[in-house]
């Protein structure tokens, strides 16, 4: 395969997979083989394997961090500090994507990123959606309240009030009577009564300035 028949395929894809490459009558031996001097010239990215994007200036679109998290790990959704950061509900700018999994966790370091995931039990992972994101990428990510009951379920002391205000939470931009719908640990169910009060508590404190 020729670098130029790769671009005609895949040059609209934000990343793309080795199958997508092996229609018709090609050997697989050989697309993968050119794949693999294709990322020794710079001219591809592998994220992991099977998983590619095209290097700039060959790409129309630059992947979104979030689309690449959900394509690296299938089943995966962006939660956590990425997902709280995405929805403005905390100040700080997240460098490394976090997502959750019922799979194996682990951490990524990929020429477009840093990525972790974080294993959940299958019985956890609910409460995301699809959004959408720039030219015209959609990645799925949790919503502010199953990120935050995540971040909580994963974090040593998390359903603790001073870890909780230590988050900077915007409190406004938080719906409290989703917290108690998702399933989760006694842990969960407790953090949610706690951030339930804090919410009633900053809000109120709000109104009366």
């Amino acid at each position: 395969m020729k670098f130029d028949k790769l671009l005609e395929i895949v040059a609209d894809e934000p990343v793309f997979e080795t199958g997508l490459l092996l229609a018709g009558t090609v050997e697989p031996t050989d697309v993968r083989r050119q794949l693999s001097r294709w990322v020794a010239a710079g001219k591809v990215v592998q994220l992991r394997r099977g998983l590619y994007a095209l290097s700039p200036p060959f790409r129309k679109r630059i992947p979104h961090p979030f689309l690449v998290a959900n394509r690296m790990m299938r089943g995966s959704y962006v939660s956590c500090q990425s997902a709280l950061a995405h929805h403005g509900l905390i100040p700080e700018y997240v460098q490394e994507v976090t997502s959750v999994t019922s799979g194996r966790p682990g951490r990524r370091e990929t020429p477009l990123g840093r990525f972790s995931f974080r294993h959940l039990k299958p019985s956890f992972l609910s409460g995301y959606r699809r959004v959408s994101l720039y030219e015209e990428q959609e990645a799925l990510v949790a919503t502010p309240e199953k990120a935050l009951l995540d971040l909580v379920h994963l974090t040593p002391g998390g359903d603790a009030p001073a870890y909780l205000r230590e988050l900077r939470l915007d409190w406004e931009g938080l719906k409290v009577d989703r917290l108690e719908r998702f399933p989760g640990s006694p842990k969960i169910r407790r953090a949610a009564r706690r951030i339930a009060a804090l919410t009633r508590d900053e809000v109120g404190s709000y109104e009366t300035l």
